[in-house]
Parts: C-alpha cells; structure tokens; sequence
C-alpha cells in the first residue's frame, strides 16, 4: 500500500484494498460454480459514449447519496452539473385546511348520490398547495482551449467502480480525467493528469443558478456561498422568507515542477504546466430536517465543508479512491448476473459446468475450462466496448443480453449513488438534475413513483439503501397526523399523491384526480413489512416498523366509513390521475371504494395483524378493529369485458390504454392476488394488461414487466424490456412514449428515474419470487431468449440468500442459504415441481434441477 500523505501526490504504487469475495460468489465457488474471476475485463459493466454530452441525458451520473454529479466530459471545456439532495426551495409548510371537513362532507354526499361529475368539481376545495422545488447547486467549469484537434476520445461509467473515466490524445500528448463521488470522505474527487509532463493546463470556475457569492483564498481554493428561494419561484410571496444556505468549495491539488496558478477576475483560477491535478469538491447545507424553518438553522454550511474537506485533503488521492471503491463495492458486487443466448458462449459455459461435475463437487475448475471461458467470451466484450447509445439501437435486432445485464447493474448503481443511510430519499431524478425549475419539481411522487425508486432495494440485496425511506416515512407520520386530524378529522397519519424534502402531506393545489389521494402514506407504510419479511430484523419491526404501519392503520380505519352499501367504504375515492364516465355521460374522477383503495388498505391491515403476532400485541384496539374491517371490505371484481374492475362501479373508461396501472396493486407488489391463490383475479390482471396495452413511460413499462412475470408470463414479460430499451432523442421527446437515453437514463419522457429502478427490480422477479413460504426459481424466464445464465445473491423473503444457474433454458442448480439468525421453512418450486424444504441459518443448500437437496455445508 501507498500511504502518501496528500491529495495530489501519488507517488507510487496504487493504494488499494483487498477484500474478501462477495458472500454470493463465496458460496457459488464452494459449490464448484464457475468462478466470476476476470468477469469484470470479460463482461465490463460500463455506460460507453463516443463523443461529450450535448444534453443533460447525454451526461454521466455519479453520487455518493448526497452529493452527485453529472460529467459532460468536453474536450475544449468541461462540466461537472452539481446536485446535494437537501437544495430544495421554501421550509417547513402548514399541511392543514381547516375548511376540509365541511367540504369532504359535502362530496362523499354527492358521491352517495351518485353525483360523480359534481362530486369531483366539489372536491377541489379539498386541494392543497404546490410543493417546493428541488434546486441545482451549479457547476464545475473547466477551460482547456478553443479549437483543440483531438483523437481517440472516449468516456465511460464504470460501474464495477462507480468512477466516469474521460480520454482522449492531443498531438502526442493523452489526457485522462477520472471521476467519483466518494461516500466515505463526502467529497467529488477528480483527478486530470496527461502521459507527459507539464502539459495540464486550464481554468476553473464554480457557478450557480442560485443567489451566491465567490470568493478564493490561497490560489487553491474556491468558495461558493449562497441560498435557495424561500418559497416557490414565481409564488410572489410578501415576506421573501429566508431559503436554504449552502456552501461548495473546490480545492485544487497541483503536482509538477513547473506548474503554476494564478488568480483571474477574482473568481476563477488558472492553471498552467501542471503534471497532473486533483479537483476535491465538498458541500454542505443549513437544512436542519423538515422541521427546522432555514432562518432558525443553527448549522454553519461553510464550517462543515471545510471540516469535509480538511480530512479528505489528509489522503492521497488513490486512498481516497480505495476507500470509494471499498466502501461502493461493499454493495454492488453482492449481486452478479449473467444472461446469454450466443452458442459461443453457452459452449464455454457448458464446459465451465461439465468440468465442475466431473471431479467431487467441490471440485475446482480447470484451466482449461476458464482458457475456454476467455476465448468465448471475447464476443460480449465487443459489444460491451461499443458506445451504449449504438447498442439501445441495434437491441431490436440483436437482443444483446449483456445490455440487459447492464441495464440491471445500473439501476443497482443508481441506487447506491443517491440513496444511503442519513441522506435524503430519492427524488423524481435520484439527485441528479441541471434545472431550477425541473420536470414536476423533481418531488417525490408517492402514487407509484417514490415506491418504485425502493423495488429493488430489497430483493437486489441492497436493504441499506431504503433508510432514508424509513426516516422520511417517520417525518411523514408527524406532518401527516396533524393533516389527519384537521383535514379529515381522523386518527393515525396521512400523506397524499406528491411530497417533498419538507415531508409534505397535505393534498396537491389543483385537479382532484391526482391531489385527492389519501393512500400514498400507506402505499409507503407497505415498505416498512416488506422490509421485514426480508430481513426478519424484528427489533426494526418493534421500533421503527410497527408504530408507523399502526399509525397508518389508525387512520384507515378512521377514513373506512358504513356508506349505504354492504361493505366499508372510502369516499372520496380516486384511481391516481385516471378518470371514468360516469353514467350521465360526464367526466369524473371521484367516486367511492376504487380497488386500489381497497388493494392498500388490505396490505396495511395484514401487515399489522401478523407484525402484531410476532410482537405480542394481537389485543390491542387496534389490532381488534382491523380484524374486524377485513371481513367488511369489498372484494376485487371482474367487469364485463373479463377484466379486474378499476373502480367500485363498472364505469366506462374514456382512455383504455392510460399509463397507469393502479388496479393491479395486488399482482405487484401487493400479494392479495396470485395464481395459486386467486387463478380467475389473474386471468382478469392479464385482460386488463391486454386491455392496457404494452405503451406508456417507462415507469409504466417497468411496473407490467413485473406484473407479467407474476402472471408466469415470461415471454409478455420479455416484451416489455424490448419496450423499454428504445432510444430517446432529446430533441424530439414525446410525452409517455417511454426509452432510454444515451446515457441509459429512463424516460417518461422526461426524464425520471423510476424505471431505472422499477427494472432490477421487476427482473429480479422473472428470476425470483417468494411469499415468505413459498419461493419460486425462474418463474418467468424467457428461456428462447437466454438459455444459459447465472444470478447470484439476489433476496428472497425469510432472509433468504439465492443462487441460481441455467442451462439450455432450464434450472441446472441452486444454492440457498439464509444468514437472519432464524430457520426458515418454505416451500421450493420450479414449474410444475414442489419441494418441502427447511432452511436453517448459517447453512448453505444445493439444489438440482429436481428440487432434491444435494449437500449443505457452512456458510
């Protein structure tokens, strides 16, 4: 190891860690599995680009959770965009409408009545305010000339470092720029250096949209100081309350002899002759928590960027990367996949396999088998170096699986970049975004695509990464109790359709047919379970589960009312942003007891009986009131043209092909429907997907990818990923159409992130599912289209830990083990084969293809 004393010296060996293998591939190599050695050279996960960004989708993200950028990757001049995930506009908001409950009365009346057009022109008394607005910090700048004639230009993401890597040759002369955001030192490193000396020459600058000033100290340093808006751009408000402070600085690192730096204007520095340079960016905020108004903030951001910087500037620049690679890797290679479909490679594949069966079985591979491996596998490497925006259109006629794989990785990648324990949740855009004034504000949208952003938190083995969701849920429940309470005079908490970094809770300004929609703090209350039957951590459930899933509770059971029909009700009750005709020919949207509704309500009411069986708290009131709801809410119907009705009343739909799919909540992710359970509700989720259509934005297409893999329907399933992965030009963007960008960002268009997420995780399902009984191997896959392929360390609920290989389009083996401290007892299935298995912790289980346990051994 290298332990050079400072950032720009790194005089000598690359300082790196050495880790253990990932638990996964550590059981996989146990079991004679081929070994994932030289997988990275073999199979680069990298997002490649020819040339620089010309847009914001053409740039490339890193993010350490709160800090992120997106590198434009210039030649004459460079961008680095610059977001921290607690620059939003405004402060702690007034989240009641006393005026509320005299209006609620008066819709569910006409709703009663079935006034439904009426009903909705009433409701909009019910509406809220806008939320606030997510804000850029700025940019780094950089000046290297004008007019350079340059060659060899390349840049790329790395995925299996979480670094963005720029090249290119000028004369005789190479350039190379390396990028990270580091969550171990809370900086945005980079570092430029040419193959020659003194040749790294430029400017820089820090910049801002936002109110600030600039000032630079010691030729090395520049300070940017400034706010956020008080209040919403364009809100005109009076008082012009006092917004967010931050504080970036930027810190330069010069090596060479000759080098030398110099002041311009008083806000920009100037660099000539260096051998190499580190760029160390650090930021901080005065935002307190939701709670804290901006102008009471006790927090100094210029302070605490200082002390960010002080001990990343004590390391050499390859600690620093080290430790990012160290801390970054931790969590990404917990899972690896691969898929593949090219006789090629399934050959060298198959011999990794036969070489492992013929000896013991634990028996190592030969070197003749993995001779074997490199060779086929130099065909992925081809595609895999291409630019991705070449390999987004040549997927309709190559199908490549390893644009798969690495659309799979990234969304992994994503995840970890902008979301970690203690920072903020993932917005609409992660954290990354360029404009002040972003798509929907860049807010949280709690009806489908705040929910998605945390799909594959779970079964893609990155459970860290939903805490900031629990603790914005915790903030939730405060604003969203006193919202209850004023607004709908009932218990527990609330929040509704749209949030933001102030935990909002009350209703949207405007339309009812998004704002009236008092299910997305259950919807969300639902993650809280769903990270326990996980994990089993049951001291998670007792103290941060079970109060907030009770408080949910308590408020649906306060907001479930007798109405003049059989069952309890919801009234007001909306489908989110979806409208019916109502039978006087009209267009509503407010009507009573909506099947996502009701599909919510019975997730939340199950997850606190059984919590509340595993707690010791069965004889609470609460407890007793749901236990007698249940009997009394409506179950899902069938309309009569065979599909799952979308409200309580078979109502024309004016836009049969709409975007959403709230409907279906109890396929995916709820588990109030199944084919083993409910066969005909199923026939009905597949009609209504029919009916549907395959079109929408690619959250959308994400959210009927996972509901066609729990309908077993791979090749439907299978589809939907071609639908996705259809470029998008930014230029010519339409509207829901759905895509990639060049930069393998999804779209709806614009850009949003969710599908990002919402396809891991709907993946992970056509490989794996489970129920915390029963656990399901390739229940969707398409097995024409990837014959051959391996999973390793994806999650199954009962804190289970699964591996899985294929052969010839059918399961070769898997290993299961499950290390939560508690024995697991499941059922196995693959097709039409059941087994009875019991799992105990710290043991691993091999499985053949006929579901018989071949050998167990220690974790």
């Amino acid at each position: 190891m290298d332990s050079d004393g400072d950032c720009g010296s790194d005089a000598g060996a690359e300082w790196v860690w050495v880790r253990r293998p990932p638990e996964a591939e550590a059981v996989a190599a146990a079991a004679g599995w081929p070994a994932a050695a030289g997988d990275e050279e073999a199979r680069p996960l990298k997002v490649v680009f020819a040339s620089p960004a010309r847009y914001f989708t053409d740039a490339a993200p890193i993010g350490n959770g709160r800090l992120g950028a997106m590198v434009w990757g210039g030649v004459e001049s460079e961008r680095l965009q610059l977001n921290h995930d607690t620059l939003w506009t405004g402060g702690p908001g007034n989240y009641t409408n006393p005026k509320a409950p005299a209006v609620l009365s008066k819709v569910r009346s006409l709703v009663d009545n079935g006034k439904y057009p009426e009903a909705t022109a009433a409701a909009y008394d019910l509406s809220g305010d806008q939320t606030q607005v997510y804000q850029p910090l700025g940019d780094i700048d950089l000046i290297f000339g004008k007019h350079i004639k340059h060659t060899n230009y390349k840049r790329e993401l790395d995925l299996h470092t979480a670094t963005v890597n720029v090249a290119y040759t000028v004369g005789d002369v190479v350039y190379s720029r390396e990028h990270f955001s580091s969550n171990s030192h809370q900086v945005i490193a980079t570092k430029i250096s040419a193959n020659k000396p003194g040749n790294v020459s430029f400017s820089v600058s820090l910049t801002t949209p936002l109110d600030h000033k600039i000032r630079i100290t010691d030729a090395n340093e520049i300070i940017m100081e400034g706010s956020c808006p008080g209040e919403r751009p364009h809100n005109n408000a009076s008082d012009h309350p006092i917004g967010i402070k931050f504080c970036a600085i930027l810190y330069l690192q010069t090596n060479g002899a000759n080098s030398r730096v110099e002041v311009l204007k008083d806000k920009m520095l100037k660099l000539d002759g260096a051998d190499s340079v580190v760029l160390l960016l650090a930021a901080a905020t005065s935002f307190e928590g939701p709670f804290v108004k901006p102008s009471r903030s006790k927090l100094h951001p210029m302070a605490s960027a200082f002390t960010t910087l002080g001990v990343a500037r004590s390391m050499s620049y390859s600690q620093l990367k080290a430790y990012h690679m160290d801390d970054y890797q931790s969590l990404f290679q917990r899972v690896s996949l691969q898929l593949s479909r090219g006789s090629n490679y399934q050959l060298g594949e198959n011999r990794l396999g036969q070489s492992a069966q013929a000896g013991s079985q634990d028996a190592t591979v030969s070197d003749y088998a993995f001779r074997i491996a490199d060779c086929t596998r130099s065909a992925v490497l081809n595609d895999s170096v291409k630019p991705t925006v070449d390999r987004i259109i040549s997927f309709k006629d190559n199908e490549d699986p390893s644009l798969v794989e690495l659309l799979f990785q990234f969304g992994r990648y994503l995840l970890i970049s902008c979301s970690r324990p203690g920072t903020q949740i993932s917005n609409l855009q992660g954290i990354w975004s360029n404009d002040p004034s972003p798509p929907w504000d860049a807010a949280p949208h709690p009806n489908i695509n705040l929910q998605m952003n945390y799909w594959p938190a779970l079964s893609c083995n990155l459970s860290e990464c939903q805490e900031p969701l629990f603790d914005f849920i915790g903030s939730l429940s405060v604003n969203g109790a006193k919202t209850a309470k004023v607004n709908y005079e009932a218990g527990g908490w609330v929040s509704h359709q749209v949030t933001d970094l102030w935990a909002k809770t009350s209703p949207d300004a405007g339309d009812p047919v998004w704002a009236l929609w008092p299910m997305g703090g259950p919807w969300l209350a639902t993650h809280l379970w769903e990270h326990y039957s996980f994990t089993l951590d049951k001291q998670f459930l007792e103290k941060t589960a079970y109060p907030l899933l009770e408080g949910s509770a308590s408020f649906l059971l306060d907001w479930l009312i007798e109405g003049h029909r059989e069952y309890l009700e919801t009234n007001p009750s909306t489908s989110p942003e979806h409208y019916f005709i109502a039978p006087d020919g009209k267009k509503a949207c407010v009507s009573y007891s909506t099947t996502m509704d009701m599909s919510i309500i019975r997730e939340v009411f199950s997850a606190v009986v059984l919590a509340a069986d595993i707690l010791g708290k069965s004889d609470t009131n609460v407890v007793q009131r749901i236990k007698k709801a249940l009997p009394n809410l409506p179950p899902v119907k069938v309309a009569r043209d065979g599909t799952i009705m979308e409200w309580a009343q078979d109502f024309q739909d004016p836009e049969v092909h709409h975007r959403h799919v709230s409907h279906l909540f109890g396929l995916y992710p709820g588990h109030t429907m199944s084919l083993e359970q409910t066969p005909d509700l199923c026939k009905a989720v597949a009609n209504s997907l029919y009916k549907r259509g395959d079109e929408g934005p690619g959250w959308s297409t994400s959210w009927k990818m996972a509901l066609w893999a729990h309908l077993h329907n791979s090749g439907h399933a299978y589809k939907m990923i071609l639908q996705l992965i259809t470029l998008v030009d930014p230029k010519h963007e339409v509207s829901r159409e759905g895509g990639l960008y060049s930069n393998l960002f999804t779209a709806h268009p614009p850009f949003q992130i969710d599908a990002n997420f919402g396809f891991p995780a709907a993946l992970s399902e056509m490989l794996v599912q489970s129920t915390g009984t029963d656990l399901y191997l390739l229940p969707a896959l398409p097995r024409n289209k990837w014959p051959h392929g391996c999973v390793k360390g994806l999650k199954a609920r009962g804190g289970v830990t699964v591996n899985i290989s294929w052969k010839e389009g059918s399961l070769h083996e898997a290993l299961l083990w499950s290390g939560s401290g508690q024995d697991s007892i499941a059922r196995l299935h693959y097709e039409n084969r059941t087994a009875t298995i019991s799992l105990s912790s710290g043991q691993v289980y091999r499985f053949s293809r006929d579901l018989k346990c071949l050998k167990t051994w220690p974790l």
